[in-house]
């Protein structure tokens, strides 16, 4: 089941949820830093023992203060014009995080917008592709059970919507 929200995506109550991360896993900026924020210094300290995520693949930890069971990070692609691998590396960074919410056994989670802010990926492919690559894992594994596109802009919101209508 997939299903899409408007809002912030560290108040939602699912067992986990998605960050759209840098490679340094630090906290950058948007939901990166909304995360890093809501969940406390501990974050921070569990990422920092990791060290770095490479684009397109994506690594675990615990919620902390967030009322998530865990928080999974992913890299993805600064857009460039499309010419250097992007989608795939989009693609890869849904697939990494799925994989990890099977492996934890995580029945719910939540996805924002990865790579459509900051690194200026277009929003439309964007959700285009999250949505082919999540109906595709959903289809072939038993978890997740659930799905959520959550999405901080109304903008997100209405590309998210269209390409589910597709889909």
């Amino acid at each position: 089941m997939i299903d899409i929200v408007h809002g912030d995506i560290t108040q939602l109550k699912v067992d986990g949820i998605i960050t759209s991360a840098n490679e340094s896993l630090m906290g950058g900026g948007g939901v990166d830093k909304a995360v890093h924020s809501a969940a406390g210094p501990g974050l921070l300290q569990e990422c920092l023992k990791i060290g770095i995520c490479n684009p397109g693949q994506a690594v675990i930890t615990n919620g902390h203060w967030l009322e998530v069971k865990k928080i999974i990070h992913t890299v993805g692609p600064i857009w460039e014009g499309g010419d250097y691998g992007e989608e795939s590396v989009l693609r890869s960074c849904y697939r990494a995080s799925l994989q990890l919410a099977l492996e934890h056994e995580l029945s719910h989670i939540a996805f924002p917008c990865i790579a459509a802010g900051v690194y200026e990926f277009p929003g439309d492919l964007a959700a285009r592709i999250a949505v082919e690559e999540v109906q595709a894992f959903l289809a072939a594994n038993p978890i997740p059970r659930q799905v959520t596109f959550c999405c901080f802009q109304e903008q997100d919101l209405a590309h998210y919507q269209a390409a589910l209508a597709q889909g």
